[in-house]
């Protein structure tokens, strides 16, 4: 399976990603390069191109020491795979070679290619940071599954250019103001994928457990509208990412007919509460399940919880193309 490609770059109120100066224009404030730090210490590689490291020369690490500690003691290294696209052999000197603490690759390819060799070294999550050329060339090849653009509040007047495939739409998933700044964040790909991928993502903000799985869940209307997200544990140490969405939606009209995405196969028995998830979906009036992976038997030899729903007369929809992203965070701490 290829990496969940994440694509981050910041731009002017005019489109501009860098000025026409020598100089490098940073143009996210604090709060938005502290968000980027976390968003890199969440992944397995940061990818950009040989302009950038031309340009920038950057070190390509996580600048938090508490986040590289938290990696470590996931078994990580301090920062993620550093991964440079180039046809020529990069400067000696650069930072991304000579900076400790992440290993680097230097790879020449198509978009494909390079997720197929990431793929390859156990890379589940890439993070693209740039430069215009590279996002282009992973966006026009239908490569990105996430787009995170920070709008900052300058006007810049020349440059390069963010600019992307044409014609290729996009879903905004979210949007919020980060100091200054502004967050839009987009997903693409059809409707089923976008919505199983976010729930996906949403396991890395589940406090962690010993004797629970991570998961994250979405509740979709028939019209697309997202309902409702959560993820386990987000209200109660005993809550499953399921019941804590369907509790917020009780009495919802919309519920019959809407699906319901997790990363997780809804459990079909559990022990800390009388109603397993797909009791709850099936009460719910929920008419469809999306999810990733089956639950394995770790915690509790479980009846399916997609047997259940079935015989409930719910239909249920597995795509495994999620399974690696959804097992990657299943045992992930809580959001950094």
């Amino acid at each position: 399976m290829r990496p969940h490609v994440l694509a981050s770059c910041a731009v002017s109120l005019d489109g501009f990603l860098d000025d026409a100066s020598d100089e490098r224009l940073i143009l996210s404030g604090p709060a938005d390069l502290d968000r980027v730090d976390g968003e890199r210490a969440g992944v397995d590689a940061i990818l950009v191109g040989a302009g950038t490291v031309r340009a920038d020369d950057p070190r390509l690490l996580v600048r938090s020491a508490e986040r590289r500690d938290v990696r470590v003691s996931w078994r990580r290294t301090p920062s993620p795979l550093r991964v440079v696209l180039s046809g020529k052999p990069l400067d000696p000197a650069a930072r991304v070679l000579t900076e400790p603490g992440a290993e680097t690759v230097v790879l020449d390819g198509s978009p494909g290619e390079v997720l197929d060799d990431l793929a390859g070294r156990g890379v589940v999550r890439l993070m693209i940071e740039g430069g215009a050329g590279v996002l282009r060339e992973f966006l026009t090849a239908g490569a990105v599954d996430e787009l995170q653009l920070v709008v900052a509040p300058v006007l810049v007047g020349a440059g390069p250019r963010f600019t992307g495939a044409p014609g290729v739409r996009a879903a905004l998933v979210e949007t919020r103001s980060v100091g200054d700044d502004v967050l839009l964040r987009h997903r693409f790909g059809p409707p089923d994928d976008r919505h199983l991928a976010e729930a996906c993502v949403l396991t890395e903000r589940c406090p962690p457990s010993e004797s629970a799985f991570s998961v994250g869940c979405l509740v979709v209307a028939a019209d697309g509208a997202v309902l409702g997200s959560g993820w386990s544990r987000r209200d109660d140490p005993l809550d499953h990412a399921e019941e804590g969405v369907l509790r917020e939606l009780a009495g919802d009209p919309r519920l019959p007919g809407a699906t319901l995405y997790s990363s997780l196969e809804p459990c079909g028995q559990r022990a800390s509460r009388p109603d397993s998830c797909a009791t709850l979906i099936e009460r719910a009036g929920i008419g469809r399940v999306v999810y990733a992976w089956r639950e394995p038997p770790e915690f509790v030899a479980r009846p399916s919880g997609i047997a259940a729903l079935e015989r409930a007369g719910i239909t249920t929809t597995h795509l495994p193309r999620w399974e690696p992203l959804a097992r990657r965070s299943a045992r992930w701490p809580s959001a950094m």
